[in-house]
């Protein structure tokens, strides 16, 4: 058997092992009895809100087991081909099914990495906000670069990108901005980008320095009808404002843009994109997803640790780096993963990026810890 056949059994067969950790095979047909037991109860669409949750995490168990069950039947199918071509000296049989599990190859590192989805509010459709950090004009200018390498991540991925609201930066570029982004597992995604980013590169601003900027990202899940979160209107301030963002037919014309304030916990949203009442409900919405992801950070110290770590926009809490000068590189410092490809990044290729952070998360370790121990 070539080495290249033999080298794709085994990344498959790594790829079905992480597929059954992920939904605990072990234990998946039994709980796949349960929940039948439970659809077939005559009082479940009594409570429809719990009866659809339940449904949801059938299907979802059927889909893991289909999958995994296609891949395995698809490995030993195609092994067994090339073993019996290889005995017959058959070589177009042997071509067809090394051809097979090339594909089959692809199939199971994508699946392997959907399997890495599977957080509380991973499926969830996502806020994303981006603020400039230290470094006058360059931060807003390094900003609005980020604002585009998202909206062009997402766009690839065919999700929907609405803006929420946009402040425009004193001489370029933006000093925040905050979209919903709508697509399957938009927040699980992207909530490894939540963060410090930072770039050196020769000044664009007529100074021919080498400069560093900082901006931070923001990434928390939209709250869904089946995650219930309480606000107290006693803890809210609410202030409308003319909005200072690019475009729109209330801006600078009415106090159109909302903004609300989370007193106990200081958190500030706004919307100014759309008429008052629009704002109100969009602010309030993302008030809930930030207080929600406060719950999420509460209950997962990993993810905690990392917010925690964030701090200022500026020296020595970024996650990642973005050198254009004096060489082009790309690198995220709690994974070690890394590119040359720094005009592809900053286009929105960031799936590398992504999956070795969720790798890293599921693993509790980062690529370069796991590296080194090999």
């Amino acid at each position: 058997m070539r080495a290249e056949t033999q080298a794709n059994i085994a990344a498959i067969e790594k790829s079905l092992q992480l597929l059954a950790k992920r939904m605990d095979r072990e234990t998946a047909a039994h709980r796949l009895e349960e929940f039948d037991a439970r659809v077939e109860d005559p009082t479940l669409w009594d409570d429809p809100a719990a009866a659809q949750k339940l449904m949801r995490e059938r299907q979802m168990l059927l889909d893991k087991m289909g999958t995994y069950d296609q891949i395995a039947q698809g490995l030993k199918d195609n092994a067994e081909l090339i073993e019996l071509g290889e005995m017959e000296g058959d070589e177009e049989v042997v071509s067809e099914a090394e051809a097979a599990l090339r594909a089959l190859r692809e199939t199971a590192a994508s699946k392997e990495l959907e399997a890495l989805l599977d957080g509380e509010a991973d499926g969830n459709d996502t806020f994303i906000e981006i603020n400039a950090g230290a470094g006058g004009t360059e931060a807003c200018d390094w900003a609005q670069m980020l604002q585009r390498m998202y909206v062009r991540w997402a766009e690839k991925r065919g999700y929907e990108v609405e803006m929420q609201s946009e402040e425009a930066g004193g001489e370029a570029g933006i000093k925040s901005v905050a979209y919903k982004i709508s697509g399957p597992n938009a927040y699980g995604w992207l909530k490894s980008e939540s963060g410090v980013h930072r770039l050196v590169r020769i000044s664009p601003f007529g100074k021919g320095t080498r400069e560093t900027s900082f901006a931070s990202v923001w990434v928390y899940p939209v709250v869904d009808d089946n995650i219930e979160i309480e606000v107290n209107p006693s803890d809210i301030r609410v202030d409308t404002y003319r909005s200072s963002g690019a475009g729109g037919q209330h801006v600078n014309t009415t106090d159109s843009a909302v903004r609300i304030t989370h007193m106990p916990t200081g958190i500030v949203v706004t919307s100014s994109e759309k008429s008052q009442h629009q704002n109100r409900d969009i602010a309030m919405k993302a008030l809930k997803s930030r207080l929600y992801q406060q719950e999420l950070d509460r209950r997962n110290a990993e993810i905690n640790a990392q917010h925690d770590a964030k701090g200022d926009a500026g020296w020595g809490n970024q996650i990642r780096s973005y050198v254009l000068q004096p060489y082009q590189m790309v690198k995220d410092l709690r994974t070690g993963h890394e590119t040359s490809d720094t005009q592809g990044v900053l286009d929105g290729a960031l799936d590398g990026f992504m999956a070795a952070t969720l790798a890293g998360q599921v693993s509790g370790k980062s690529r370069a810890e796991a590296s080194a121990e090999d």
